[in-house]
């Protein structure tokens, strides 16, 4: 018996730990070195930096926003486990009237969330063929949402 209660608390703690990790901020010292080395090199002057974990196209990526000055806007560019560059990412209209962003999409996200506003929308353009998917930052019930689309508008993560 004692046996079964350690087993579930571990597999308890595992889940817990799983999805306190998704859809966290990674800080500048939390970035892995090999990242942190291949960006530094493209982009030594940068500023306010932040990463996420993200899925595109089947592959683990970084996500990293930052600045070059203080005065620039925001950047984005996504990064491989390995450190090598994936992709630039490319803000895009946030209006649910754009056409950016696959109309199948907007129902999705008015199924999943019902009112909602689209802070932030980025395009992400697939390197190795065609395609595309989209990271969103989403208020909606006084939450905010970070949720990624496929080329065909189905939510493929969903993180508080």
């Amino acid at each position: 018996m004692r046996h079964f209660f350690s087993t579930f608390g571990c597999v308890v703690l595992t889940v817990f730990s799983t999805s306190a990790f998704a859809g966290t901020v990674l800080s500048r010292e939390e970035i892995p070195e090999n990242v942190m080395a291949s960006f530094s090199k493209k982009h030594p002057n940068a500023i306010d930096i932040t990463a996420e974990r993200k899925t595109h196209f089947k592959q683990e990526l970084f996500l990293i926003n930052f600045k070059e000055t203080k005065a620039d806007e925001k950047q984005v560019v996504y990064y491989r486990v390995n450190g090598h560059l994936y992709v630039n990412g490319n803000e895009i209209d946030t209006s649910k009237a754009s056409v950016e962003i696959p109309a199948a999409g907007y129902d999705a996200l008015k199924a999943a969330f019902g009112d909602y506003d689209i802070k932030e929308a980025i395009l992400i353009v697939n390197p190795n063929g065609s395609g595309e998917e989209y990271d969103l930052v989403i208020s909606a019930s006084d939450k905010v949402w970070h949720v990624s689309l496929d080329r065909n508008g189905s939510i493929t993560q969903q993180q508080e």
